[in-house]
């Protein structure tokens, strides 16, 4: 599934021009194909977007560019990119989706050893409004740190929204929420980074991405329950709809990819050494609204490595336990208290939740 939520759209073009356009690129393709089949190189090729979970990451996500972005906003566009130029030979330090991009780099590796021919991996993509004259600090830290980030795209102050459709953008992580939200309306899974307020050592050997489920795996069907008709209610009516699958949420389709690549992995018999581990971490209660979140997941095919329901308690300790790569939220409370020990958190700006924290 690629990352972008259905919904209604602008007018297709007719089906005609649709296959000639998808001829035409299939026929683009083959020749770059043949054309790098062509080189000398270790490097993997760089996979088709049609094929690949396309993950962009934007520069300030990527890397700690708070003192840079401090002299954006205070000395302007021009003071910026001097900046930047003068000081392009010096790292810079991981920013929040740093650890995230590494873990996923591992599973790719893990997967050419096994399916060295196969196109379904993680491809990451800088998507960045800065301008191209910083593109050369980012190219030195990328490859400092032996990242394999091939595509850029940088959009010299203009909205990346445009890019991240064409690149069949599966997940979009950016410090910027004005950017974030405007992905998420335009139905792209989308999440802001946080970083962690401490140091914590994450695993180098499995990626581990958490999920909070309503307003993120599912839709915030229930959730407006809740805050409009109070917790007795809620229980109620997940009660009473326990056979009715849940609609999907913003990262449903990020889920499923993920479930995808692990079944790769169990093909091989890797299934006690995939590199890949997920996580439902849910305020909700296990015997008041766990069973249609359960039915949920079965109904769409998607298993979850563990499903841990707090009913109500605090996340973080759970998270601290944990040590995701990245855990998603959609309540701005829970991403500060995973931040405060030392969790990487991403909010995703989507259901009635984002309309109480505007209110508050």
């Amino acid at each position: 599934a690629r990352g972008i939520m259905s919904g209604s759209g602008p007018e297709k073009p007719s089906q005609a021009s649709e296959e000639d356009r998808q001829q035409e690129a299939e026929q683009d393709w083959a020749a770059a194909k043949a054309f790098y089949d062509n080189l000398v190189t270790q490097r993997p090729r760089p996979p088709k977007p049609q094929n690949a979970i396309t993950v962009a990451v934007s520069s300030r996500a990527l890397f700690n560019l708070v003192e840079e972005q401090r002299i954006y906003v205070e000395q302007g566009v021009e003071k910026y990119v001097e900046y930047q130029q003068k000081n392009e030979n010096i790292i810079l330090k991981p920013g929040p989706a740093f650890y995230f991009v590494k873990a996923l780099e591992h599973v790719n590796t893990r997967l050419l050893e096994l399916y060295p021919d196969d196109e379904e991996r993680f491809d990451i993509v800088l998507m960045t409004n800065n301008h191209a004259q910083v593109g050369v600090r980012l190219i030195n830290s990328i490859n400092h740190y032996g990242l394999t980030i091939e595509r850029f795209c940088m959009t010299g102050g203009e909205s990346p929204i445009g890019y991240l459709t064409a690149y069949l953008t599966n997940l979009y992580l950016s410090a910027d929420s004005d950017k974030v939200q405007e992905a998420i309306e335009a139905g792209i899974a989308s999440a802001t980074m946080f970083t962690a307020n401490k140091d914590v050592v994450y695993s180098d050997t499995q990626l581990r991405v958490a999920f909070d489920g309503d307003a993120v795996i599912f839709s915030d069907e229930s959730e407006q329950i809740f805050k409009e008709q109070g917790l007795d209610r809620f229980f109620e009516h997940e009660q009473l709809n326990e056979n009715k699958p849940l609609a999907q949420g913003p990262l449903k389709g990020f889920l499923e990819d993920l479930g995808k690549l692990q079944k790769k992995f169990y093909a091989k018999n890797e299934r006690l050494n995939c590199p890949i581990r997920t996580y439902l971490v849910t305020a909700r209660s296990a015997a008041s609204s766990g069973a249609r979140v359960l039915k949920t997941l079965r109904s769409w095919g998607l298993e979850i490595d563990e499903a841990l329901f707090l009913a109500g308690a605090p996340k973080g300790p759970i998270l601290v336990k944990i040590r995701p790569h990245i855990f998603f939220d959609d309540q701005m409370f829970h991403i500060e208290g995973a931040q405060k020990l030392g969790a990487i958190a991403a909010h995703v700006p989507y259901g009635i939740a984002q309309k109480y924290q505007k209110s508050t």
